[in-house]
């Protein structure tokens, strides 16, 4: 699989990169094996599938490594971290390295649980090519508010790239700093809304050289088809399938029109 150039890109020019990997995605139907929480599997998968990817979802242990390696990227999120969770991740992250393969870390409630944090720490060792969290979970990892010079400090110090969710997602490799701020109130309605959309990230690292670009633009493509969901939902219900038929339909022409980035 050949990777897009390298690019100084600039961050309106992000929908139209948005656009072009989505594009991609489409054609060469990139695999991405999600280790996820048993309530994201389902929405994982069916976002994967909608935007045109191939999911697997395994969490047994001595199938992890075969399907990490036949895949292009790997997700790992630490949601209902049981027992077989526990000792398939350090495997599929030891596979993903092994193969080049890209790994996307989404640390989800580890400011809630102590173990969880532990384990978390463990899995920042294997440096994921991408930390996808929220202000809390960030504040746990770093031991600090996560403050604009807090995040870029823990991304120049795990050489990785730190994409802080919430109202305005921000994207940065400690040095460059990309803000998304698309997105609807109804995405936080439905259960594991930012979990699925991290196995996004993980299929655009796959297809571009830039992580930074790539999970900015991910993120990008999770937020508009968000909003043009909302346009038709009545409430958390209908806006899960109209956010899957958004992100099936969704093209260039909308994420240049509608989206946000600075």
């Amino acid at each position: 699989m050949t990777s897009a150039p390298a690019s100084a890109l600039d961050a309106f020019r992000l929908p139209e990169l948005a656009g072009h990997l989505l594009n991609r995605l489409r054609g060469e139907r990139t695999r991405v094996h999600a280790i996820t929480s048993a309530a994201a599997q389902t929405l994982t998968a069916n976002l994967l599938l909608a935007a045109g990817g191939i999911p697997s979802l395994t969490v047994a242990s001595v199938e992890v490594p075969a399907f990490t390696s036949r895949s292009a990227a790997l997700l790992v999120n630490l949601g209902t971290l049981d027992a077989d969770r526990r000792a398939a991740i350090p495997q599929a992250i030891a596979t993903a390295h092994a193969h080049a393969k890209p790994w996307v870390l989404d640390p989800i409630f580890v400011d809630a649980s102590p173990p969880r944090l532990k384990f978390a720490r463990a899995c920042l060792a294997g440096r994921p090519r991408v930390l996808r969290c929220d202000a809390s979970e960030f504040a746990a990892l770093a031991g600090a508010d996560a403050t604009l010079a807090t995040v870029q400090a823990f991304a120049k110090a795990y050489d990785m790239i730190v994409a802080l969710t919430g109202t305005v997602d921000l994207i940065t490799d400690g040095v460059r700093i990309i803000r998304v701020e698309n997105g609807h109130s109804l995405m936080t309605r439905v259960t594991a809304m930012g979990c699925a959309g991290t196995a996004l990230v993980a299929a655009f690292t796959a297809l571009h050289s830039s992580a930074l670009d790539a999970a900015a633009a991910a993120l990008l493509v999770t937020r508009v088809a968000g909003e043009m969901a909302a346009r038709d939902a009545k409430g958390p219900g209908t806006f899960q399938p109209a956010f899957l038929d958004a992100l099936f339909t969704l093209d260039t022409p909308t994420l240049v029109t509608h989206g946000r980035v600075s």
